[in-house]
Protein backbone atom coordinates (compact mmCIF):
# COMPACT_ATOMS: atom_id res chain seq x y z
CA UNK A 1 0.00 0.00 0.00
CA UNK A 2 2.81 2.58 0.62
CA UNK A 3 5.92 3.29 -0.19
CA UNK A 4 7.71 5.44 1.69
CA UNK A 5 9.70 5.51 4.66
CA UNK A 6 12.56 2.32 2.90
CA UNK A 7 15.48 1.19 4.53
CA UNK A 8 18.25 -0.98 3.25
CA UNK A 9 17.94 -4.88 4.75
CA UNK A 10 21.66 -4.83 5.54
CA UNK A 11 24.34 -2.42 3.62
CA UNK A 12 26.40 -3.02 1.43
CA UNK A 13 28.93 -0.36 1.89
CA UNK A 14 32.71 -1.14 2.67
CA UNK A 15 32.10 -4.67 1.45
CA UNK A 16 34.27 -5.85 -1.50
CA UNK A 17 32.59 -6.31 -4.78
CA UNK A 18 32.96 -9.86 -6.40
CA UNK A 19 33.90 -10.72 -9.86
CA UNK A 20 31.81 -11.76 -11.86
CA UNK A 21 32.64 -14.83 -13.83
CA UNK A 22 31.63 -14.91 -18.26
CA UNK A 23 28.38 -17.06 -17.34
CA UNK A 24 27.41 -14.78 -14.64
CA UNK A 25 27.83 -11.57 -17.45
CA UNK A 26 25.99 -13.39 -19.70
CA UNK A 27 22.94 -13.99 -17.58
CA UNK A 28 22.66 -10.88 -16.75
CA UNK A 29 22.89 -9.22 -20.33
CA UNK A 30 20.08 -11.87 -21.07
CA UNK A 31 18.45 -10.40 -18.08
CA UNK A 32 18.76 -7.27 -19.30
CA UNK A 33 17.15 -8.04 -22.32
CA UNK A 34 14.49 -9.75 -20.77
CA UNK A 35 13.90 -6.36 -18.78
CA UNK A 36 13.64 -4.18 -21.90
CA UNK A 37 11.87 -6.30 -23.73
CA UNK A 38 8.79 -5.44 -20.98
CA UNK A 39 8.91 -9.71 -19.92
CA UNK A 40 8.46 -10.19 -16.76
CA UNK A 41 10.70 -12.31 -14.49
CA UNK A 42 9.18 -15.23 -12.49
CA UNK A 43 10.12 -16.73 -9.24
CA UNK A 44 12.42 -19.49 -10.83
CA UNK A 45 14.08 -17.45 -13.29
CA UNK A 46 17.56 -16.40 -13.03
CA UNK A 47 18.01 -12.56 -11.01
CA UNK A 48 20.98 -10.36 -10.38
CA UNK A 49 21.57 -10.21 -6.51
CA UNK A 50 20.69 -7.03 -6.02
CA UNK A 51 17.53 -6.92 -7.93
CA UNK A 52 16.53 -9.89 -5.50
CA UNK A 53 17.41 -7.75 -2.53
CA UNK A 54 15.65 -4.39 -3.87
CA UNK A 55 12.54 -6.70 -4.26
CA UNK A 56 12.90 -8.33 -0.93
CA UNK A 57 13.12 -4.71 0.63
CA UNK A 58 10.56 -3.43 -1.29
CA UNK A 59 7.76 -5.64 -0.61
CA UNK A 60 8.92 -6.72 2.55
CA UNK A 61 8.00 -2.91 3.61
CA UNK A 62 5.10 -2.53 1.55
CA UNK A 63 3.48 -6.13 3.45
CA UNK A 64 4.56 -4.72 6.72
CA UNK A 65 3.09 -1.02 6.02
CA UNK A 66 -0.47 -3.17 5.42
CA UNK A 67 -0.29 -4.91 8.52
CA UNK A 68 0.54 -2.19 10.54
CA UNK A 69 -1.83 0.01 8.84
CA UNK A 70 -4.84 -1.84 10.03
CA UNK A 71 -3.74 -0.92 13.41
CA UNK A 72 -4.98 3.29 13.58
CA UNK A 73 -7.89 1.88 11.81
CA UNK A 74 -8.57 -1.23 14.63
CA UNK A 75 -8.97 1.82 17.12
CA UNK A 76 -11.84 2.94 15.79
CA UNK A 77 -14.21 -0.11 15.26
CA UNK A 78 -15.98 -0.13 18.69
CA UNK A 79 -16.83 3.83 17.84
CA UNK A 80 -18.00 3.44 14.58
CA UNK A 81 -21.07 6.00 14.32
CA UNK A 82 -23.38 3.23 12.64
CA UNK A 83 -23.65 -0.26 12.30
CA UNK A 84 -22.97 0.01 8.50
CA UNK A 85 -20.30 2.13 8.78
CA UNK A 86 -18.64 -0.01 11.43
CA UNK A 87 -19.14 -3.37 8.55
CA UNK A 88 -17.43 -0.75 5.94
CA UNK A 89 -14.92 -0.42 8.50
CA UNK A 90 -14.42 -4.39 9.73
CA UNK A 91 -14.19 -5.12 5.46
CA UNK A 92 -11.30 -2.38 5.18
CA UNK A 93 -9.11 -3.28 7.93
CA UNK A 94 -10.19 -7.60 6.25
CA UNK A 95 -8.85 -6.43 3.33
CA UNK A 96 -5.33 -4.94 4.74
CA UNK A 97 -4.72 -8.09 6.51
CA UNK A 98 -5.31 -9.68 3.02
CA UNK A 99 -2.80 -7.78 1.45
CA UNK A 100 -0.09 -8.36 3.60
CA UNK A 101 -0.76 -11.59 3.12
CA UNK A 102 -0.36 -11.60 -0.22
CA UNK A 103 2.93 -9.35 -0.53
CA UNK A 104 4.90 -11.70 2.07
CA UNK A 105 3.50 -14.56 0.27
CA UNK A 106 5.15 -12.78 -3.04
CA UNK A 107 8.40 -11.79 -1.48
CA UNK A 108 8.37 -15.45 0.22
CA UNK A 109 9.03 -16.39 -3.55
CA UNK A 110 12.32 -14.73 -3.88
CA UNK A 111 13.78 -16.71 -1.13
CA UNK A 112 13.24 -15.44 2.34
CA UNK A 113 10.89 -16.27 4.99
CA UNK A 114 8.37 -14.95 6.92
CA UNK A 115 10.16 -14.53 10.03
CA UNK A 116 13.48 -13.28 8.79
CA UNK A 117 11.18 -10.41 7.37
CA UNK A 118 9.50 -9.71 10.62
CA UNK A 119 12.68 -10.02 12.33
CA UNK A 120 14.20 -7.12 10.33
CA UNK A 121 10.98 -5.33 11.38
CA UNK A 122 11.82 -5.54 14.30
CA UNK A 123 15.07 -5.06 14.73
CA UNK A 124 15.13 -2.11 12.89
CA UNK A 125 16.04 -2.98 9.36
CA UNK A 126 12.99 -2.88 7.84
CA UNK A 127 10.68 0.15 8.10
CA UNK A 128 7.00 0.49 7.26
CA UNK A 129 5.01 3.48 6.33
CA UNK A 130 5.58 6.48 8.95
CA UNK A 131 2.32 7.58 7.95
CA UNK A 132 0.65 5.18 10.21
CA UNK A 133 2.65 6.88 13.48
CA UNK A 134 0.32 9.99 13.23
CA UNK A 135 -2.23 9.46 15.62
CA UNK A 136 -5.74 9.07 14.92
CA UNK A 137 -8.18 11.57 16.96
CA UNK A 138 -11.55 11.58 15.71
CA UNK A 139 -14.12 9.48 13.30
CA UNK A 140 -13.57 11.59 10.37
CA UNK A 141 -9.66 10.92 10.45
CA UNK A 142 -11.09 7.24 8.92
CA UNK A 143 -12.91 8.73 6.45
CA UNK A 144 -9.85 10.72 5.25
CA UNK A 145 -7.40 8.23 5.50
CA UNK A 146 -9.24 6.07 3.32
CA UNK A 147 -9.90 9.10 1.17
CA UNK A 148 -6.29 10.85 0.95
CA UNK A 149 -4.41 8.32 2.28
CA UNK A 150 -5.42 5.60 0.22
CA UNK A 151 -5.83 8.00 -2.66
CA UNK A 152 -1.85 8.06 -2.45
CA UNK A 153 -1.16 4.72 -2.12
CA UNK A 154 -3.52 4.27 -5.20
CA UNK A 155 -1.19 6.54 -7.28
CA UNK A 156 2.10 4.77 -5.69
CA UNK A 157 0.75 1.36 -6.62
CA UNK A 158 -0.75 1.46 -10.08
CA UNK A 159 2.42 1.32 -11.52
CA UNK A 160 3.78 -1.43 -9.49
CA UNK A 161 0.73 -3.55 -11.15
CA UNK A 162 3.17 -3.46 -13.79
CA UNK A 163 6.71 -3.90 -12.44
CA UNK A 164 9.00 -6.64 -13.78
CA UNK A 165 8.86 -9.12 -10.85
CA UNK A 166 5.44 -11.01 -12.11
CA UNK A 167 4.48 -12.00 -8.78
CA UNK A 168 4.67 -8.86 -7.03
CA UNK A 169 2.51 -7.26 -10.04
CA UNK A 170 -0.24 -9.94 -10.13
CA UNK A 171 -0.64 -9.48 -6.33
CA UNK A 172 -0.74 -6.00 -6.98
CA UNK A 173 -3.85 -6.10 -9.23
CA UNK A 174 -5.95 -7.56 -6.64
CA UNK A 175 -4.75 -4.97 -3.93
CA UNK A 176 -5.24 -1.82 -6.23
CA UNK A 177 -8.55 -3.51 -7.26
CA UNK A 178 -9.44 -3.52 -3.08
CA UNK A 179 -7.69 0.11 -2.64
CA UNK A 180 -10.05 1.62 -5.08
CA UNK A 181 -13.00 0.84 -2.42
CA UNK A 182 -10.92 2.21 0.04
CA UNK A 183 -10.84 4.93 -1.10
CA UNK A 184 -14.02 5.48 -2.28
CA UNK A 185 -15.79 4.61 1.32
CA UNK A 186 -13.73 7.24 2.77
CA UNK A 187 -14.44 9.77 0.55
CA UNK A 188 -18.51 9.00 0.95
CA UNK A 189 -18.02 9.30 4.33
CA UNK A 190 -16.62 12.53 4.39
CA UNK A 191 -19.36 14.09 1.87
CA UNK A 192 -22.46 12.70 4.30
CA UNK A 193 -20.59 14.02 6.86
CA UNK A 194 -20.33 17.60 5.16
CA UNK A 195 -23.43 17.37 3.51
CA UNK A 196 -25.50 15.93 6.23
CA UNK A 197 -23.53 16.69 9.54
CA UNK A 198 -23.60 18.88 12.24
CA UNK A 199 -21.43 22.17 12.46
CA UNK A 200 -19.41 20.28 14.98
CA UNK A 201 -18.88 17.32 12.65
CA UNK A 202 -18.40 19.70 9.16
CA UNK A 203 -15.36 21.50 11.43
CA UNK A 204 -14.28 17.93 12.71
CA UNK A 205 -13.94 16.87 8.78
CA UNK A 206 -12.21 20.04 8.08
CA UNK A 207 -9.37 19.30 11.15
CA UNK A 208 -8.96 16.06 10.40
CA UNK A 209 -8.16 17.15 6.45
CA UNK A 210 -5.71 19.78 7.25
CA UNK A 211 -3.73 17.11 9.73
CA UNK A 212 -3.64 14.36 7.06
CA UNK A 213 -3.17 16.55 3.90
CA UNK A 214 0.71 16.67 4.64
CA UNK A 215 1.48 13.42 5.21
CA UNK A 216 -0.72 12.28 2.19
CA UNK A 217 1.42 14.54 0.24
CA UNK A 218 4.52 12.72 1.63
CA UNK A 219 3.99 9.41 1.11
CA UNK A 220 4.92 10.28 -2.56
CA UNK A 221 8.50 10.50 -1.21
CA UNK A 222 11.21 12.53 -1.30
CA UNK A 223 13.36 13.53 -5.02
CA UNK A 224 15.38 11.11 -6.14
CA UNK A 225 18.72 13.22 -5.80
CA UNK A 226 17.60 13.03 -1.98
CA UNK A 227 16.52 9.37 -1.33
CA UNK A 228 19.48 7.01 -0.25
CA UNK A 229 17.56 4.14 -1.80
CA UNK A 230 16.61 6.08 -5.49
Amino acid sequence: MYTQAMDTMGKEDGQKKTVRSAEEMQLEERFDAHIDAGDFIEAKDWMPEHYRKTLVRQISQHAHSEIVGMLPEGNWVTRAPTLKRKAILLAKIQDEAGHGLYLYSAAETLGTSRDQMLDALHSGRAKYSSIFNYPTLNWADMGTIGWLVDGAAIMNQVPICRCSYAPYARAMIRICREESFHQRQGYEALLTMMQKGTDAQKAMVQDAVNRWWWPSIMMFGPPDDQSPNS
